[in-house]
């Protein structure tokens, strides 16, 4: 679904789209990148492939270095990934066997974003559940708050958007743990949500090794403290 912008002044109007826009290219860029690497893979072996994907992703890079100057210039956060002062990141060891039963929500109304990031979270060895709005994403917490151990949420959705879905989130469960990914969000907004106990935040286009090494970094602090789990107080305080 795609997010427009309507009513007001010209002037506001063309404001308000050039976030709209940054969130929009940088969206589609990690599904763009996203696919020719499942497309790579069915493709290995063919030299004369390798060397179209190889400027395929010279392209890409072009593009999100553009993309990223438009976020700036739009206001939104200059920082590609962030976690909350309360997580520490540990090192992570060179072979890493994540402990079973894991289980990520994954919240975002594009069906192929959701595709994908399944895809690279089940392969990092995670039980994945998606949901394509915050009503759907809250229903599914409600029934069984105990199972997620992380929720990922796309910022912009149709109804209901991130910031209100963490905050009724904390809501059902103080120790609900969320991140944000998404292609754009505005410094005072972010700094708002992780004030509100935002666990992190990772910009789109990524690659798929960050926000696997951002999941394990919180998930593996919350371990390490004893808290996050169903009955104990808040891992991350408002």
């Amino acid at each position: 679904m795609r997010k427009g912008v309507t009513g007001g002044p010209p002037g506001d109007e063309e404001a308000a789209g050039l976030p709209a826009a940054a969130r929009e290219l940088n969206n589609l860029l990690q599904i763009i990148t996203g696919t020719i690497r499942l497309l790579e893979r069915m493709w290995e072996g063919d030299a004369g492939a390798k060397k179209h994907f190889q400027m395929l992703h010279l392209s890409i890079e072009r593009a999100a270095e553009v993309t990223s100057r438009l976020v700036e210039q739009a206001g939104g956060s200059e920082r590609k990934i962030l976690l909350h002062p309360a997580l520490t990141a540990a090192e992570q060891p060179s072979v890493r066997v994540r402990p079973a039963g894991r289980c990520i929500m994954v919240v975002d109304d594009e069906p192929m974003a959701l595709v994908l990031s399944r895809h690279v979270l089940t392969k990092a060895g995670f039980e994945v559940v998606t949901a394509q709005s915050g009503i759907e994403c809250l229903d599914l917490f409600r029934s069984r708050p105990d199972r997620f151990h992380l929720i990922l949420l796309d910022l912009t959705m149709p109804v209901m958007d991130s910031e209100e879905t963490f905050n009724r989130l904390r809501k059902i469960d103080p120790n609900a743990v969320v991140m944000l990914n998404t292609g754009f969000i505005e410094k005072h907004r972010l700094t708002r949500m992780m004030a509100s106990g935002l666990a992190g935040f990772v910009r789109r286009p990524y690659q798929p090794a960050e926000v696997v090494a951002q999941i394990d970094a919180v998930l593996d602090s919350i371990a390490r403290s004893g808290e996050g789990e169903p009955g104990s107080a808040p891992l991350i305080p408002f």
